[in-house]
């Protein structure tokens, strides 16, 4: 009975770590490059100093991802209860043409990147964020503190909660 508790706290544990709220990026995503929509190379953080000061909202999508495509219009109204607020896309799209046309298809107002990666979210970036499914919000805090590591579709009362509270 003993190890069988023993077992049980164990993958409890395991289960809870891997759910676990990061406070900050690894040197592997800050190292990644993403491409600006005037193509220019940057490292992830890169981007982030971009945004120094200020409360951020990251979303890692795609076009052709249909929860991405259906988080849209929430996305639109969280702009409009947060204006205060930068957000920056990083679209996984396998290529330049389809990124962009995603962009101006779906009206996504903020700063878009690509990723480049032709492995997408199983590649280096995708890895060192723990992506396990698209869309994914990040917020980061105008310090530069991750708030929010891991959001989905479904955690946007979550987002709005979080972006109230950090104004």
């Amino acid at each position: 009975m003993k190890k069988i508790l023993l077992l049980l706290a164990v993958a409890i544990s395991s289960i809870s770590c891997s759910n676990a709220q990061k406070k900050e990026f690894s040197k592997t995503t800050l190292e990644s490059i993403v491409i600006t929509s005037e193509g220019k190379k940057i490292t992830f953080k890169e981007l982030l100093e971009t945004y120094k000061g200020k409360t951020l909202l990251v979303e890692v999508w795609a076009s052709w991802c249909g929860d991405c495509v259906k988080a849209a219009p929430l996305i639109n109204e969280l702009q409009a209860k947060n204006p205060d607020v930068s957000y920056a896309f990083i679209s996984l799209d396998k290529s330049m043409e389809k990124w962009k046309a995603g962009v101006e298809k779906h009206q996504m107002k903020g700063d878009h990147y690509w990723l480049n990666d032709p492995e997408g979210m199983k590649g280096t970036f995708g890895q060192s964020i723990d992506l396990d499914w698209i869309p994914r919000y990040m917020v980061i805090n105008k310090e530069g503190a991750i708030v929010i590591y891991r959001a989905t579709e479904t955690d946007f009362d979550k987002i709005n909660t979080t972006l109230n509270t950090l104004k």
